[in-house]
């Protein structure tokens, strides 16, 4: 095998470990429970936002600078550092940290031992969290490198086992615009958002095995991406297939982690659902070990050393702790306004990143993030409760609104809009307007 072949190869696994969370994998069943027939659409929707944008933001990321900051920036350098913010704290303490937590002690936890405490568990879990980030040791990376596989290896042999002896056949759910449910689900995985951060760290070790040229690097990051996609389909698609079998068997009303933890008991019987539970709840540590540290070094760096890195990581962990006993439906369900807002955002920013060579004009970006905004907003506060009715009627007759994409035509719209407005005859005819206005008054 070439040299490179096999970088590729190597870069490829570890950026399918990065994106492959235990976290991740209670939505596909519930999407599949809940799409029966339709189960087909729902996957189609769910892998571009699950795996199509996550990768494409890596190599987004790839080619603007490598970070998150290069990226957002684009758009306004102040921008940028809401974005961040914004980014940081959802996959951090506002979302995807308790969320480990909840999960730990849901899918962990619960089905060995029923009368724990979720305080206390929590308590534990965010204890031993806190004491790997302020003492980081070469133990959490090995547990990590371990665990991953073994993970692969439960949830690989849950889906063939499912497929093999299904648990029934996909039912007709009466789902309508199951592409979109799809979709938007996908928001949930948050690995859009996270991903842009992963194109310095594949840029990183692609320097480090002696590839300086920046076309290689990109090229060997799309390449290294098509193999994470490949395996991230295989355990998405085969998880929803396998909720859909279930359709007809579980009622609707399920948890997310009770009907994982019913549909491994039903295919691989408790001893499955103990390996699931315990293989899920040391990968979701890692994670949450990894994100904590990762949460502490952004917001040092952001306030210049006037707040530490143990005082970040300490709140953390204690704000985290606290917000994990709401569960993780209610986790799930808290997280929809904010993601409804902010991931067109990302995808906008993660298409023109990904075609930035041709790009001439950097207004496209604030253009294009703007008229995603303005929809993205309002769809984010209607999940609120809250209605604007006469702009939420507009935003539903939007082109692609039933396919969960009302924000396209808004974004093309404000790109083309900014392009004009910065253009030197346009901006000198408005000038002359104005200017020969103001002498008329």
């Amino acid at each position: 095998m070439r040299k490179q072949n096999r970088d590729v190869l190597v870069v490829g696994l570890a950026l399918f470990a990065m994106f492959f969370g235990a976290g991740n994998l209670i939505f596909p069943p519930a999407l599949g429970l809940g799409s029966g027939t339709s189960w087909f659409f729902c996957m189609l929707g769910f892998f571009i936002t699950g795996i199509g944008m996550p990768l494409m933001g890596v190599v987004a990321a790839s080619k603007v600078g490598g970070t998150i900051e290069s990226l957002s920036s684009k758009v306004n350098p102040m921008f940028g550092k809401i974005f961040c913010t914004i980014v940081i704290l959802a996959v951090g303490p506002l979302l995807a940290i308790p969320r480990t937590g909840a999960m730990t002690f849901e899918v962990g936890v619960l089905p060995i031992f029923p009368g724990a405490n979720p305080i206390i568990v929590s308590i534990i879990y965010f204890a031993i969290t806190l004491f790997f980030v302020l003492k980081p040791t070469g133990i959490v990376d090995s547990i990590g490198k371990v665990l991953t596989p073994i993970l692969l290896i439960i949830v690989v042999s849950i889906i063939a086992k499912g497929i093999i002896s299904p648990l029934g056949v996909p039912i007709v759910t009466g789902i309508s615009n199951s592409f979109s449910k799809g979709f938007t689900e996908g928001f949930q995985t948050m690995d859009a958002l996270v991903a842009i951060a992963f194109g310095g760290i594949i840029i990183s070790s692609l320097k480090a095995k002696g590839y300086n040229d920046t076309k290689d690097q990109i090229n060997m990051t799309i390449k290294a991406g098509l193999i994470a996609a490949s395996g991230l389909a295989v355990i998405y698609g085969g998880l929803l297939y396998l909720g859909a079998t279930a359709s007809g068997v579980f009622t609707p009303d399920l948890t997310r982690t009770e009907l994982i933890i019913d549909m491994t008991n039903g295919v691989m019987g408790n001893f499955g659902k103990v390996a699931l539970g315990l293989a899920v709840s040391f990968a979701c540590l890692t994670t949450s070990i990894g994100l904590t540290a990762t949460v502490g070094t952004f917001f040092a760096k952001l306030f210049k050393g006037k707040i530490s890195y143990n005082t970040v990581v300490i709140a953390t962990a204690v704000f985290s702790a606290f917000f994990a006993n709401i569960g993780v439906e209610k986790i799930v369900q808290f997280a929809i306004p904010l993601l409804a807002i902010v991931y067109p955002v990302a995808i906008v920013l993660i298409i023109l990143g990904f075609f930035d060579h041709y790009i001439t004009n950097e207004k496209v970006y604030s253009g294009a993030v703007i008229g995603a905004l303005s929809v993205s907003i309002f769809q984010g506060i209607s999940t609120m409760g809250i209605n604007f009715s006469p702009i939420n009627n507009i935003i539903a007759k939007l082109p692609f609104a039933n396919a969960g994409f009302a924000w396209l035509i808004p974004a093309i719209i404000g790109t083309h809009l900014m392009v004009l407005m910065t253009r030197g005859k346009f901006r000198k005819k408005l000038k002359l307007a104005f200017g020969e206005r103001s002498k008329s008054l």
